[in-house]
């Protein structure tokens, strides 16, 4: 006669990994906490444990949110936590992508070349012209609106940065930026 019950460290592994959930729950801003598939009873402990400001009322807190996360269902929470992360890795990858361009185009005439070539449908001229004035911008020490006209430029030549951008702010529709987690 087997038992097929989990052992009692895989039991209080469960219950952390549900408890550490709970944590990142509380992590969330309110927008972001909104669009989380949570119980009611749940949702408020969690909102209650965004106020509490006592360490140990607040890891009190974190218990009670563990012991309710037991009673629901972590999958659809983690699925769109998961969602955000990459959301949020793909969204950062084309901001890199874009700055490594805009830092070329400064740094080297060539790379203007590389990047008609890459994206032959751009206004070249117009970058051109850009690329000149920031480089003016950066030698002056003044303000940097075409320098930041430049990574706009990038950007909107860029498919994958639009994407990822456009993905990010679906993601959390407070703000502009991927949702920190």
């Amino acid at each position: 006669m087997t038992d097929e019950r989990p052992s009692k460290t895989q039991r209080k592994k469960d219950v952390a990994a549900l408890q550490a959930l709970g944590e990142r729950l509380v992590e969330l801003s309110a927008a972001q906490l909104a669009t989380v598939p949570l119980p009611e009873g749940l949702r408020a402990a969690v909102l209650e444990a965004q106020r509490i400001r006592s360490r140990e009322g607040r890891r009190r807190q974190l218990q009670y949110i563990g012991r309710l996360m037991r009673e629901a269902d972590p999958a659809p929470i983690r699925a769109r936590l998961a969602a955000w992360d990459g959301q949020s890795r793909a969204a950062t990858a084309a901001h890199h992508r874009v700055e490594r361009w805009r830092l070329r185009l400064l740094d080297d005439d060539a790379a203007l070349t590389e990047f008609a070539r890459e994206h032959p449908r751009e206004d070249l001229q117009r970058l051109r012209a850009c690329v000149r004035e920031a480089r003016k911008e950066r030698t002056a020490g003044g303000e940097p609106r075409h320098f930041r006209a430049l990574f706009r430029l990038i950007r909107e030549a860029d498919p994958g940065a639009d994407a990822a951008a456009d993905a990010s702010a679906e993601a959390d529709p407070a703000t502009d930026a991927p949702p920190s987690l």
